[in-house]
């Protein structure tokens, strides 16, 4: 923060940036928009704000021009339409080349493919998006004549928008889509609503929430809190922190508002705000073993204690939800019900309908999570933290990094090796006894509150007994073992959830008996009075012989708790070992087959927030994140390599991991329907069958080392993921990905903030200051939203676009941005032309495409459009595209490119477009511009390469020009590596597109299979 300005002495004359006390505290007034804004910077924001003014001004203008000349354009473009055929020529039927489907190629069952080739007779008239350069010479079409043509019979005016329009996310009147049924016990009625009115603002209330006038208070002054705040950020040391404020105070000169002088005060102030949460306190665990008493100690702060802080927040009250619900939406013929948030789902339903009636009873649910991390890099040193979430919060609240997300309530111990005790009976018994036993420390008053109730007066100001419980158990396999006390990989039964015999874990098709708290108490009852026949029991049933601590908890069995964790289950677990057997049947086929692989995951189009990978044969990944990516691009990388006729293995293991996407794909959405719980439990059959092909296939092998062997518990513990979604909500709710990245602060702690020595206290301590600053920042930030603390400075879009800082185009659902200089239609036509052949004729291919679409779009047009050689044009190379996703209903947002050297490399992205009303193509992006006609207004467009699913393309001499507005959503296109021209559909590059591309194949590929067209890719 800049430090406090005081009065400038007069002087008779003042440098460029000797401002007067006048200058520096005035305001002035915007004539424009009546704000009040410093004198500096004042004359860029009035500019601004005139052009806005101008531009809404003429906008409106045109807006009721337009609405008074529509009806009579479009009557006028009807009768235009009416094309001579001594112009149009005679009609020409539409014929398939079926010679493209003669290759026997090998794709897996859901691959989404796109065959390019030659356009159809460019003299056909009637196709959708003929070249222009095709149309009758202009001199002989009389626009004045209602007979005459205007060339644009096929043009879809609804993808356009009209200049000044700005297109809404969804129609503002829309049927009644969502019904939500409360709990008895609520009190609720059933709820009817409409898209727009669906959890909008459901916590609204016309009076502010009380605001803390110094919320950075116990630091002595804002400055104070935000240094501190930055410090820990930056992980700095004591050297860093003495010579950054010695630097700031020779700098200031005496005028800041930072009165902290050395890293004492510093401390100081960080303990002084460390009191308002809950401290961590030190514990000592004893357990006997081999006749001596161990001692082991653990770091924790009660669950209790952290919920409180939680219920007290005012930040948080508004957002809780306490009462189970079950929503449905309407799909068009009835109310279908889908599971997003935990209390949506059945479990939180059947818990709450177990409470006490009489009272307003409802539960308070938990996500804990546990794993040891390594610390150090050599990995001597350990940690073992305990997170937990609040799963009554909203997930961008609960997953997030700010107030209200996931909470490090502890470490607990971790027992040492040793070479004498590992692997035996015993002492692995001790380490979850261990476990179990400080855990009892975290459930301090969450055990005795899940059967008394806590009573809390809540934002809407209801009295309700909050009942906690633990809800869901986020874990890898490893810690669910420690958590539900099952023995693990090579017992009996190694499913934590159901009891499988070890020897059925690769078949899908069959299902066993759920596992339950009470089946296992009454076994350890057994276990108590007869060791011997105890013992056999609990191995047959694969349990150990230990009380588990999570029963004390009220309503919390763990076997329902413990849930399916996508990261080390599929991507760090199935997806692996399916990688393996690629690798080995890869280098089995030789060099070549491996170079052909790498060298199309490195050509695979690049994708924002997907990993690009150059090589990946000798490499291996820990990142889960990198492995998922790496998932999506090896079908499409190994499509042309492993054939059937070339490597049956290969053939039979392309299907496994084609069905292993589909499945990845549908676990991985954000809302589930019981339609999408269906696909899934029949996809895990194909799965399954799938599976038994490649087994039997590499039995009989020549191929050394292909894993025969599937019986191991990742292969199976998907099994209960459809369980899980009804009971728990959708996997999101559950992932270790959110409390994995907790593991970062504590690493940078100790590697950086601590001395090697009680390391558990110490980075403890930190990640004490830096929740404590968290949770001051949370107040600032609602300080300076209520309050508008801070000076509005319009800044016209520079951060908005990653490529350039020059303000951006928008319009309706696109906007444009990274534009480069203005230059002339003829320039572009000789820069380019000469190497891409899109760009021949492009001037005018551009003047008969406006004049054959303009009527379409409202416009009636007195003379023939001529564009001259000087005409301009502004490109553009950033486009955002926003759009309603399929998943959840809520907007989301592509970045396509169109740059030659993006990063050292060109890009130019693809898009699905809307061609006409009835039909939506995918297109290769070539150019995008802005141009501006006299009298008629701006336009943005893009010349593209069309794509069409299983028909001929056009050849980039055929591109062709559409409004930006025609836009559905950016795109994925994998190039054919051998057949030139030929895409493939990447349908998993996110949830959308793949339930896009579900809807796509049902209404296109089938058809086209039935009627004998598409390639047999599998035999």
């Amino acid at each position: 923060m800049a430090p406090p300005r005081r009065t400038a002495a007069p002087a008779l004359s003042r440098g460029k940036y000797n401002y007067t006390e006048e200058t520096l505290t005035g305001r002035l007034s915007c004539p424009h928009c009546d704000g009040k804004f410093k004198p500096q910077g004042f004359k860029k924001h009035e500019a601004t704000c005139k052009k806005c003014a101008d531009i809404e001004r003429e906008q409106e203008t045109f807006g009721l021009e337009y609405n008074k000349d529509q009806q009579q354009a479009r009557r006028k473009a009807r009768k235009l339409m009416t094309l001579p055929e001594s112009i149009a020529g005679p009609s020409q039927p539409e014929s398939a080349n079926n010679s493209q489907f003669a290759d026997d190629s090998n794709i897996p069952p859901g691959t989404i493919l796109i065959l390019c080739s030659d356009l159809h007779d460019s003299n056909d008239i009637n196709h959708p998006l003929v070249a222009a350069s095709s149309l009758a010479d202009p001199m002989d079409v009389d626009l004045n004549n209602d007979e005459g043509y205007d060339g644009n019979e096929n043009v879809d005016v609804s993808v356009f928008n009209q200049p000044g329009d700005v297109e809404p996310a969804a129609s503002s009147q829309r049927p009644i889509e969502f019904k939500t049924e409360y709990h008895p016990s609520s009190g609720r009625e059933l709820l009817h609503q409409a898209f727009d009115e669906f959890r909008a603002n459901a916590h609204d209330t016309a009076e502010p929430l009380p605001v803390d006038e110094e919320p950075w208070h116990p630091f002595t002054s804002r400055a104070n809190f935000e240094f501190a705040e930055i410090a820990l950020d930056a992980a700095l040391n004591k050297s860093h922190i003495d010579g950054l404020l010695s630097l700031i105070a020779r700098i200031a000169g005496g005028q800041v508002k930072i009165t902290l002088k050395n890293d004492a005060d510093f401390r100081q102030a960080l303990r002084s705000a460390s009191t308002q949460v809950t401290m961590f306190t030190k514990h000592d665990i004893t357990v006997p073993y081999k006749r001596q008493e161990r001692v082991y100690q653990v770091h924790a702060l009660p669950i209790w204690e952290w919920v409180l802080d939680l219920l007290e927040n005012p930040l948080l009250a508004p957002h809780f939800a306490w009462d189970a619900q079950r929503v449905f939406k309407h799909n068009g013929t009835g109310f279908e019900r889908f599971y997003d948030e935990p209390w949506t789902a059945d479990r939180w339903w059947d818990v709450q309908s177990n409470l006490p009636q009489d009272i307003r009873a409802v539960p308070l649910c938990l996500i804990v999570y546990a794993d040891k991390t390594r610390l150090s890099s050599h990995g001597t040193v350990k940690g073992y933290p305990v997170v937990v979430r609040c799963a009554n919060l909203p997930v961008h609240i609960r997953n997030g990094e700010g107030i209200g997300g996931g909470r490090v309530v502890g470490l607990l111990p971790i027992v040492a090796e040793d070479a004498n005790e590992e692997g035996k009976t015993g002492f692995t018994n001790l380490k979850r006894v261990i476990w179990h036993e400080s855990f009892a420390v975290f459930l301090e008053l969450v055990a005795q509150y899940s059967k008394t109730g806590y009573a809390h007066k809540c934002f809407d100001q209801i009295l309700r007994w909050l009942f906690p419980i633990l809800l869901i158990l986020s874990a890898d396999y490893e810690e669910q073992c420690m958590m539900s006390l099952i023995r693990g990989h090579h017992s009996k039964c190694p499913c934590p959830v159901c009891i499988v015999p070890i020897d059925e874990l690769h078949d899908l098709s069959k299902s066993f008996r759920l596992r339950s708290m009470q089946d296992t108490i009454a076994a350890l009852d057994v276990y108590e009075k007869s060791k011997t026949c105890g013992e056999e029991l609990l191995k047959a049933l694969g349990l150990r012989p230990i009380k588990n601590v999570l029963w004390i908890v009220a309503h919390s069995d763990p076997h329902d708790a413990i849930s399916l964790d996508r990261l080390h289950a599929l991507h760090l677990g199935i997806w692996k070992h399916l990688f393996n057997e690629l690798k080995k049947i890869l280098k089995y086929l030789g060099r070549e087959a491996e170079s052909s692989f790498e060298e199309g995951i490195a050509n695979f189009p690049r994708w924002r927030k997907c990993s690009h990978f150059n090589t990946v044969i000798h490499m291996s990944f820990s990142d889960g994140n990198k492995m998922q990516d790496l998932s999506r691009q090896s079908l499409y990388s190994a499509l042309t390599i492993l054939k059937q006729s070339d490597s049956p293995e290969g053939h039979r293991l392309l299907c496994l991991i084609s069905s292993y996407l589909q499945l990845d794909s549908y676990i991985g959405l954000d809302v589930h329907t019981t339609s999408t719980l269906d696909a899934i439990e029949a996809e895990l059959l194909v799965f399954n069958d799938a599976l038994k092909d490649y087994v039997q296939c590499a039995a009989e092998s020549s191929i050394e080392d292909l894993r025969l062997d599937w019986d191991f518990p990742k292969v199976h513990l998907w099994k209960h993921v459809t369980r899980d979604i009804r009971m728990k909500g959708v996997v999101r709710n559950y992932t270790t990905r959110p409390n994995e990245k907790l593991h970062g602060p504590l690493k940078e702690a100790y590697k950086r903030q601590s001395n090697g020595k009680d390391v558990a206290q110490q980075i403890l301590h930190v990640n004490q200051n830096r929740f404590a600053v968290g949770l001051l920042r949370g107040r600032v930030d609602a300080f300076d939203k209520q309050r508008n603390f801070e000076d509005e400075e319009i800044d016209d879009a520079d951060t908005m676009y990653e490529d350039n800082p020059n303000p951006a185009a928008a319009q309706g659902h696109i906007q444009l941005g990274s534009p480069q200089q203005l230059k002339s239609i003829q320039d572009i036509e000789n820069t380019c032309s000469p190497t891409d052949r899109a760009f021949q004729d492009f001037r005018r291919k551009f003047s008969t495409f406006l004049n054959a679409s303009l009527p379409g779009y409202g416009y009636e047009l007195r003379r023939w459009i001529t564009l001259p050689a000087n005409f301009q044009i502004c490109e553009y190379r950033y486009l955002k595209v926003h759009y309603e996703s399929t998943v959840d209903w809520k907007q989301v947002t592509d970045y396509l490119r169109c740059n030659p050297s993006f990063h050292g490399h060109p890009r130019y992205d693809c898009a699905l477009i809307q061609l006409t009303p009835e039909r939506s193509v995918f297109a290769k992006l070539i150019l995008m511009f802005k141009c501006h006609l006299p009298d008629i207004g701006s336009f943005d467009f893009a010349l593209v390469q069309p794509v069409y699913c299983w028909e001929l393309a056009a050849p980039r001499a055929n591109s062709i020009f559409v409004p930006l507005a025609s836009f559905i959503r950016g795109a994925v296109l994998y190039p054919d590596p051998v057949h030139q021209g030929e895409f493939t559909v990447v349908d998993h590059i996110d949830s959308d597109m793949f339930l896009r591309m579900k809807t796509w194949a049902h209404h296109t590929i089938r058809q086209w299979l039935a009627a004998g067209h598409a390639r047999n890719y599998f035999s």
